[in-house]
């Protein structure tokens, strides 16, 4: 009862070109069916106790037919929760691109000996440089510190490509796993209700 509780509102809005609503809409059916599940087989048992002789009463009626629904629902959510995993990742994929291609672009400097003593002069204003060194000082203090800069931006972006795959396999496993467990789990229940 609580699923559709908290699928009703969405149900209301029902803009399914909008990916952030496709997304919301199918998240909250894939977290949320485990709760129903549950109330599913309170059900069962509930008529079981209070019935036992009795295989088809109409609360087992309601929750075959729940289940029925419910596993159908998750089975359809499958090829969603694909297209929202490869929606979100498309957009971390471009930034993660566009950050290498900068690392890159910097690390060619290092080679430039114009681009390097541009930098010098920069750092030397900066006063991050003695102005009593010589030219070739200069340029190699500039090539250590863009170095080490360089070696924290690689780290970072490191972070962020290992954040991002453990999102997608979270998303992926999380998400598509649990819809085929939970579709193949009100399949049963639905058996168990109906035969």
């Amino acid at each position: 009862m609580i699923l559709f509780v908290q699928l009703l509102p969405l149900l209301g809005l029902w803009d399914w070109s909008d990916q952030s609503y496709r997304q919301l809409l199918i998240d909250r059916l894939v977290n949320q069916s485990p709760m129903a599940l549950v109330g599913l087989l309170l059900m069962l048992f509930g008529t079981r106790l209070d019935f036992p002789n009795r295989r088809r009463t109409p609360l087992a009626w309601s929750a075959g037919v729940l289940a029925i629904l419910l596993a159908i629902a998750n089975v359809a959510a499958l090829p969603f929760t694909v297209g929202v995993d490869q929606a979100l990742v498309g957009p971390l994929d471009e930034q993660l691109s566009a950050r290498e291609a900068q690392l890159s672009m910097a690390r060619a400097q290092l080679n430039n000996t114009l681009a390097l003593d541009q930098l010098a002069e920069q750092a030397v204003q900066a006063g991050r440089i003695p102005s009593s060194a010589s030219a070739e000082q200069k340029r190699n203090l500039v090539r250590q510190l863009m170095e080490g800069q360089l070696q924290q931006a690689q780290t970072q972006l490191n972070q962020q490509r290992r954040g991002r795959d453990i999102a997608v396999n979270q998303r992926r496993f999380g998400g598509s796993g649990s819809a085929v467990i939970l579709a193949v789990a009100f399949v049963l229940v639905a058996l168990a209700a109906l035969v």
